[in-house]
């Protein structure tokens, strides 16, 4: 399993190939997550992540990572990053690492990991992990925008038949400095490549975005989940796998004009996916592409933008900041 990078391209793939629901998912969503365990090594036992990725048609990406999965026990070292691929054929999948360096089979939410000279090296077990901040109430003092028993809190707001918000919608509210947190469920799109696969963003005054994305096993790129899009990239690609409920907790401070509307400090933001620090006191120069909000002193509001994928929102609420 070598250490190169994966190179995400758009495809067109729409919302009609596309779900939201694992019961309509294909054969490839059961093989599809993340798995770990112990397994033997030259230095010893060591513990190790696996991310399986459905590329559609029964075919599929991986990375492994020594040390655990990302958030959970990786160094976030591209040298301890490992890539593979495979197809899947009556419901079993065999993963091979690239330049021939291990080997994985993986059934029944168990993988079975092997050496180049295929020595067993160990087990490692499906798991499915939830953000810490999963849930989160909101304080007394906090403006709801969306509890899941209306959308009136939004321009274009539309609940989705069990109750979510869908993605393009644009909050009634304006604000200045808050802290934020929603959940988001990315749809399973294995088709789908780069933007084109779950593609969404929150946008903090309507000027700042964060990015939405179906990233799971990518590098972590400014465009993709996690993302401050042609600012900064995570530090860390924390994004699940599709199908599974994500939270971002943000602390977003506005920019500074003075009298004359100057502009004479950048807006700023923290943002933690999944309950892990992915961007600390980041410094937002210019509004972002595709902003509905032009940089100003004014408040702005919070934008969920549709991209054209199906995306399902949740529990969002605003804190402002005096």
């Amino acid at each position: 399993m070598s250490a190169i990078l994966v190179t995400a391209t758009c495809s067109g793939q729409d919302e009609r190939s596309a779900t939201l629901r694992p019961d309509r998912a294909d054969a490839d969503f059961a093989l599809q997550g993340e798995y770990t365990g112990k397994i033997n090594s030259e230095n010893g036992e060591v513990h190790l992540g696996l991310q399986i990725i459905a590329s559609g048609g029964g075919k599929f990406r991986s990375v492994a990572y020594v040390g655990g999965l990302p958030g959970d026990g990786w160094s976030g070292s591209d040298e301890t990053k490992f890539l593979g691929s495979g197809e899947s054929s009556d419901g079993v999948l065999e993963i091979r690492g690239d330049n021939g360096t291990g080997r994985a089979t993986i059934k029944d939410g168990t993988a079975t990991v092997y050496s180049s000279s295929d020595a067993l090296l160990g087990i490692l077990k499906k798991v499915t992990r939830k953000s810490p901040t999963l849930g989160k109430k909101a304080p007394a003092e906090a403006v709801v925008l969306f509890d899941g028993s209306t959308a009136e809190h939004f321009i274009g707001g539309r609940l989705s038949g069990d109750g979510l918000l869908k993605q393009g919608a644009t909050s009634k509210q304006q604000f200045g400095s808050y802290k934020l947190h929603m959940e988001f469920l990315l749809s399973y799109m294995p088709y789908a490549r780069g933007q084109g696969r779950a593609n969404s963003g929150c946008y903090h005054q309507g000027r700042y975005e964060v990015q939405i994305l179906d990233s799971f096993g990518l590098k972590g790129e400014n465009n993709e989940c996690g993302g401050i899009y042609t600012i900064a990239p995570p530090k860390i690609n924390m994004c699940f796998p599709p199908l599974s409920w994500q939270t971002y907790d943000v602390e977003f401070h506005e920019a500074i004009y003075d009298d004359a509307g100057r502009k004479t400090q950048d807006a700023w933001i923290t943002v933690m996916h999944n309950g892990v620090k992915v961007h600390d006191h980041q410094e937002l120069a210019y509004a972002t592409r595709a902003h509905p909000v032009d940089e100003g002193p004014e408040d702005g509001p919070i934008y969920l933008q549709d991209h054209n994928n199906p995306i399902r929102f949740r529990n969002i609420w605003v804190l402002p900041i005096e």
